[in-house]
């Protein structure tokens, strides 16, 4: 692939790019999601989570290979161009921005519900606006000044979101509940429904592969990072659950399982330290997504698909500002009008189409470029047939407002497509 010349620094090295990787994908997931697992296929949650760790796995090897071969920004909206042509760029870029917007706007929201644990007063509309501006608008500024301040920033966060939950991991599993509560035979369940749920848990790590342009090796370090951030994440997710059910007689009936859960086991200091732990979570969440989303809409603007004020480079910071700024007043007003269930829901299902795609654009690239300088993942095109088949079938469980919501970003995507053909016609 051909690399674009931009003014932007590649200061994001292999274990900061894991770093990114992980924080993307461990937001709000793990601190709600447990219980609706619980409720929708019983005990046998545990075996929901694995079943669904192995198919956005082989999602995520699709992702290694294909990010192997790009050094610029751009994400799946750069695959999909390279791979499908401009159209379906477009289609994967509004599909990604989407993705983005409602992702991060479901974890600002939960950032307040946690805040309100302890300062009730937040969940005043004019309050719970200033706290949602407030925590955008720093991470914005962090980000705003330099891609390394933004690397830096994830990492500390992945670390600061990891030590509460492998601290409920190792006292769950060694304390555990006074009633034991073994894990049953597979029961029969909504699983359909309980692997879109642990889609949204699992999904995220596209955002990461966005500023690539900003990465020292992506050839080397996008592999690298995606398959050690599956390893990280997969055990994580599966204990977690495991102790959840093994602690609560019945976990499907809790809001906060994780500090539920630890109030069992360590009392009312536990259930604060996993809500403190949550909201550390989650900005860590959003500060990944302000470091990746911008670089979309750069890239967007890089290709000549968006305008060109979206891929102006900060004279000092040497950042995509004006991109930054713009989403974070677009996830903002996402978060002031949206409600945690209903942004998540719609992330989990507009994020299988991206990775339905770039699962095929692995087959296609193979066919054009066969001696790319690339990572080449092993059985690759069984794993993108099987990647493709997981994502279908996940999506056949979505609701027809999402359905509509969907069709009507590809409709926009499709209009426009026609624009910027119309202005490359005219160009000529």
């Amino acid at each position: 692939m051909t690399t674009s010349q931009t003014t932007l620094v590649r200061a994001i090295g292999r274990w900061s790019l894991t770093a990114l990787v992980i924080n993307s994908i461990i937001g709000s997931g793990v601190f709600g999601l447990p219980s609706a697992i619980a409720q929708h296929v019983g005990s046998a949650s545990p075996y929901a989570v694995l079943i669904a760790g192995i198919g956005m796995g082989a999602m995520m090897a699709c992702f290694a290979e294909v990010a192997s071969q790009f050094r610029d920004a751009g994400g799946p909206y750069l695959y999909a161009r390279a791979a499908f042509g401009r159209l379906i760029g477009l289609q994967m870029g509004w599909m990604a921005w989407l993705v983005r917007l409602t992702a991060a706007a479901a974890n600002a929201n939960l950032f307040v519900d946690y805040l309100a644990e302890f300062f009730p007063a937040v969940s005043g509309s004019l309050l719970r606006l200033s706290v949602l501006a407030l925590v955008i608008g720093s991470l914005a500024a962090v980000n705003y000044r330099g891609v390394k301040a933004g690397a830096d920033a994830s990492s500390f966060f992945t670390v600061a979101k990891l030590l509460p939950l492998t601290a409920f991991i190792c006292v769950g599993i060694l304390v555990g509940g006074t009633t034991p509560h073994p894990v049953a035979g597979l029961p029969s369940g909504d699983w359909p429904k309980a692997l879109l749920l642990l889609a949204f848990a699992y999904g995220g790590f596209d955002s990461a592969l966005i500023p690539l342009g900003e990465a020292k090796n992506p050839r080397r370090d996008a592999p690298f990072a995606l398959l050690t951030a599956l390893a990280v994440v997969t055990a994580v997710y599966t204990l977690i659950q495991i102790v959840v059910i093994d602690v609560l007689p019945d976990a499907g009936a809790t809001k906060r399982p994780l500090a539920d859960a630890a109030r069992v086991f360590m009392g009312s200091a536990g259930a604060a330290m996993i809500s403190v732990g949550a909201m550390v979570s989650v900005v860590g969440y959003l500060s990944a997504n302000l470091l990746n989303a911008p670089r979309l809409t750069y890239a967007l603007a890089e290709s000549n698909d968006f305008p060109k004020i979206f891929a102006r480079i900060h004279p000092r910071f040497r950042t995509p500002y004006v991109s930054i700024v713009v989403f974070a007043v677009l996830l903002w007003l996402f978060s002031a009008a949206g409600s945690f269930q209903w942004s998540a829901s719609l992330s989990a299902v507009a994020r299988l189409f991206l990775y339905g795609f770039v699962c095929a654009a692995l087959l296609k690239l193979r066919k054009d470029q066969p001696a790319a300088d690339a990572f080449r993942l092993p059985f690759g095109p069984a794993f993108s047939i099987f990647g493709i088949g997981f994502a279908l079938y996940l999506l056949f469980g979505m609701s027809m407002t999402e359905f509509a919501i969907i069709g009507g970003t590809f409709l926009l995507a499709y209009v426009h497509w026609l624009v910027v053909k119309r202005g490359a016609k005219a160009e000529l």
